[in-house]
């Protein structure tokens, strides 16, 4: 009688993971990867609205960090990870329509 709750008990703890990777950490690693899709696809005239809400344009791009002009003749320097979103275009779309090219190309 104890081989056969011992299994139960791992079933029971392999199905309790596998709810956990479905329901926590699977949706957790979509959202980072469009995060780093949406931060990698940032351009120069971009217009974001940063974590802190302040909205502006991209001016010039650096490894780490962006210059952002948020009035006239007023420039700041910010983090890339402080981008919040790109307000004039949806990079998610862009994305899939480079996909969607890539896979015709490779289907022809």
């Amino acid at each position: 009688m104890n081989e056969g709750s011992s299994a139960y008990s791992i079933i029971m703890l392999v199905i309790f993971f596998a709810i956990m990777y479905f329901f926590l950490i699977r949706p957790q690693q979509k959202q980072a990867k469009q995060r780093r899709t949406m931060l990698d696809s940032l351009r120069v005239g971009d217009k974001i609205v940063s974590i802190g809400g302040i909205h502006g344009k991209i001016r010039r791009i650096k490894e780490d960090t962006i210059i952002l002009q948020i009035a006239d003749k007023v420039e700041i320097e910010m983090a890339k990870n402080g981008v919040s979103s790109i307000e004039n275009r949806n990079y998610l779309e862009d994305n899939e329509k480079e996909d969607k090219k890539a896979s015709k190309e490779d289907a022809e």
